[in-house]
């Protein structure tokens, strides 16, 4: 049974028997819904209020045990230098339930200076999480489809992007940190400086 985090909570990501190679980091949302009945159908129009959507993006920042950054993946590079983080493709929407955006990673082909994997959602469209529901973050051991861990993330606000998690190397394996810290930002990059000081 997959352990809920709390924030700023960690848990080791070892299994009986050795580490987990491949991993699976799921993240979704869905839309605040909008209001119904005949103003909000007017007026929902009118103003932008009528779209039950919402654009946000995963993105995995790669950094050194200095907190150098190595490499960012995100929609606009799918995969990383060293091609064991793979990311899902861009999610328009929010909608449907399940992930919306998944990011996996082989922790055996990392580059062996890899440290740490920040897992970020942020809105390129600058929609803000008070238009957000249900944010979670969940890891998951890809070989089986075994969920591991779940952070979910209960805060809104003014900000557009949140730094959802950590995934650090724990003496010879790797643990998870649930982080789900406001920044603001349109990608990964300008979130890059938030997002280190959780290291």
């Amino acid at each position: 049974m997959a352990v809920s985090l709390s924030k700023g909570q960690t848990i080791s990501l070892e299994k009986s028997g050795g580490g987990i190679g491949r991993l699976h980091l799921g993240l979704g949302w869905d839309p605040v819904p909008k209001k119904k009945g005949l103003l909000g159908g007017l007026f929902g129009g009118l103003f932008g209020g009528g779209s039950d959507s919402i654009d946000l993006d995963a993105s995995c920042i790669v950094c050194d045990e200095a907190k150098n950054v190595l490499d960012v993946v995100w929609f606009q590079s799918l995969i990383s230098k060293d091609t064991a983080i793979v990311h899902s493709g861009d999610n328009l929407t929010g909608e449907g339930d399940g992930d919306d955006e998944s990011i996996k990673v082989d922790t055996t082909s990392l580059t062996a200076d890899a440290c740490h994997l920040i897992f970020l959602v942020s809105s390129f469209t600058g929609q803000t999480f008070d238009e957000v529901d249900n944010a979670f973050c969940r890891v998951l051991d890809d070989a089986g489809g075994e969920e591991l861990c779940r952070y979910t993330l209960a805060e809104k606000g003014h900000h557009t992007g949140v730094v959802m998690g950590v995934l650090s190397r724990s003496g010879g394996g790797w643990s998870f940190k649930a982080i789900g810290a406001p920044a603001n930002g349109r990608t990964a990059e300008d979130m890059s400086a938030a997002a280190i000081g959780h290291l």
